[in-house]
């Protein structure tokens, strides 16, 4: 199988709804914020963080180390998905479609 099949690489995505009533549910939800995105994700909306993983091995250490930081309180649901059911993905902006975005960069050591 080809190393970059886009069957292959996956994307991690994480959606969240956290209380935020609070002053410790707000640190909470920005420490899980801040988290996701030391760990490679990027907003991709206001509660859904996602990263681009070149396998399925590297996405399962990305989703077990989002469950190492989950926080207390609130919902949280992590889905992995083929590079090609991402590209298939419908987008609109003020009725507008858009293409998925793609700003990621594959570092290969060798």
């Amino acid at each position: 199988m080809d190393r970059f099949s886009e069957y292959r690489i996956m994307w991690v995505l994480v959606f969240f709804d956290l209380p935020t009533d609070t002053k410790k549910e707000r640190k909470a939800a920005a420490d899980f914020r801040k988290q996701l995105i030391m760990d490679g994700f990027i907003m991709f909306q206001f509660s859904i963080y996602m990263r681009h993983c070149p396998s399925v091995e590297n996405a399962e250490v990305h989703i077990k180390r989002v469950k190492s930081f989950l926080p207390p309180l609130g919902q949280v649901g992590i889905l992995s998905i083929t590079d090609k059911q991402f590209g298939s993905m419908e987008l609109f902006t003020e009725k507008k479609e858009r293409k998925p975005p793609t700003d990621y960069t594959q570092l290969e050591l060798f």
